[in-house]
């Protein structure tokens, strides 16, 4: 799952990157206002964690613009990634901890707002909950025809038995189950595995499919010819 930080603190940013990856998000770092506002015009992500102040443009008029794109009259406009950042959540990163910025933050389209210094654990277990809402699953736990996919403890059951996968493999398991119904590209797939400047083999998501199925049940994900991966929402198998 990929998520965009924004974060003008070298060392600050460092260690939630550090963090994220390690808790499975591919992460790209942002240290300004105006990059952050460029990487969100051109890439698709599951959720943004946004510090307020930053150099070039602040973080509260990201915010701003960002939510701005969303604009619901424009029904005969094919979706973009413009559009479609413009609804994910976003988290508020920040040390301004007065009320009134709170009020200024949510008002101004944030989904949560966690103020410095934190636990790296909280700032995880509030972007699993921002990311369940979003795509419309809102139990702690995935579940897809026999699957059962635990985001925090990073756990995978098929049938009640626990599944060994990759990082790469839970990433993708993961991507499949929160669009279970919905056709996925490669390359949608891989704008959510990869964060910039890390190398994407041409055939990586079609190895971590081929693992997948060897792991769990062939039939589990059905290749759409032409178009990309679908786990159907219900099915025996």
């Amino acid at each position: 799952m990929r998520v965009l930080l924004v974060e003008d603190d070298n060392l600050l940013g460092d260690a939630i990157q550090a963090g994220l990856k390690q808790s499975g998000y591919a992460t790209d770092w942002m240290k300004d206002g105006m990059a952050a506002e460029q990487a969100l015009s051109t890439e698709p992500y599951a959720a943004v964690v946004l510090d307020l102040g930053l150099p070039r443009l602040s973080g509260l008029e990201v915010l701003r613009r960002l939510r701005s794109r969303d604009n619901p009259t424009q029904k005969d406009q094919a979706p973009n990634t413009k559009s479609q950042n413009a609804r994910i959540p976003v988290l508020i990163l920040t040390a301004m901890d007065a009320v009134e910025d709170r009020i200024k933050g949510l008002d101004a389209g944030a989904d949560d707002y966690l103020v410095k210094p934190f636990d790296l654990g909280e700032l995880t277990a509030r972007l699993r909950a921002l990311v369940r809402r979003a795509s419309g699953n809102p139990a702690p736990e995935l579940k897809v025809a026999g699957v059962r996919l635990d985001p925090a403890a990073h756990e995978v059951l098929y049938l009640d038995k626990p599944i060994e996968l990759s990082a790469k493999e839970f990433a993708v398991l993961q991507a499949l189950m929160l669009n279970a119904g919905k056709v996925l590209s490669r390359s949608q797939l891989e704008e959510q595995l990869y964060a910039w400047g890390e190398e994407v083999e041409s055939n990586a998501v079609e190895v971590h499919i081929h693992h997948l199925r060897r792991k769990l049940v062939p039939a589990l994900i059905e290749t759409i010819r032409g178009v990309g991966y679908l786990m159907p929402r219900d099915r025996n198998v």
